[in-house]
């Protein structure tokens, strides 16, 4: 099983006939295996280079410093998370060491004016715990434009791709309670436990899901047939999955696929 790659700048100056056959293409893909990879997005490398530059420096801070910005109790969904806080595994039931990855999560940028549910302002819409970094809270929140706005463009493809109105989902993700996520995988300074991973086998509970390895690193692999397969880490790439709830809005047509961050850990 290939793990397509999709030209998304190709797709949007298609003409109808040819963004028919694109969007096709995608569906069929999408039953298969909800991965895919996304090249030509128009997201610049200044701005990929600047988020991957205070990110380096936050997370090569020592611990101490970066534990001024944790979240302030268990179950807050922002600021920085050390290392084996979180099992990914345990979400689908399986009792795994915890995750081998630090990570630093923040939410929503704008918190809209109207029609907030109490339960989201009292979650979703809780303040990131900025770090004290020159430019950090800048080049995040450049950076989660980007990508909100490359959700957008993506849900109209996908919106296409299942016969529906290109702005079907708008009306569905006017206030998203999107969270942006950095995650960052430490030199291993410990004996690894028995099927203890940098992430744990698991899937994502949103529409999608858009990443990004500022850094490459193998070791993402995504499950087809009860056989692993790895993601192949191309450059200036996105890779796009399908989430729980998208998989819910096609009725299973497209599939929320179980993914993990598989890595020979060596300990020193």
């Amino acid at each position: 099983m290939k793990i397509e790659t999709f030209d998304l700048l190709e797709f949007e100056n298609a003409n109808s006939h040819e963004k028919q056959i694109y969007a096709k293409k995608i569906d069929e893909h999408l039953q298969k295996i909800g991965f895919l990879i996304v090249v030509n997005h128009s997201i610049s490398k200044i701005c990929l280079n600047n988020i991957s530059l205070v990110l380096d420096i936050f997370f090569n801070q020592n611990e101490n410093f970066k534990k001024k910005f944790q979240a302030p109790y268990n179950g807050y969904p922002y600021g920085y998370f050390v290392s084996e806080s979180e099992t990914l595994a345990k979400s689908i039931g399986n009792n795994t060491p915890p995750d081998l990855k630090e990570s630093f999560n923040g939410g929503p940028i704008r918190v809209p004016s109207k029609n907030i549910s109490k339960e989201a302002f009292d979650f979703c819409y809780l303040p990131t715990i900025w770090p004290e970094i020159e430019n950090f809270k800048k080049y995040w929140e450049i950076y989660y434009n980007e990508m909100e706005n490359l959700a957008k463009r993506l849900m109209s493809v996908f919106a296409i791709s299942l016969n529906l109105k290109a702005n079907y989902f708008n009306k569905y993700i006017n206030n998203p309670i999107s969270a942006l996520r950095a995650l960052n995988y430490p030199k291993i300074t410990k004996k690894v436990l028995p099927n203890q991973q940098r992430a744990g086998e698991h899937t994502d509970y949103g529409s999608l899901t858009i990443l990004h390895s500022l850094n490459s690193i193998d070791g993402l692999q995504v499950k087809y047939e009860n056989n692993w397969i790895d993601v192949p880490d191309i450059e200036n790439s996105f890779i796009i999955n399908i989430g729980d709830l998208m998989a819910r809005w096609t009725n299973d047509r497209w599939s929320s696929t179980l993914t993990e961050l598989f890595q020979k850990l060596f300990w020193f």
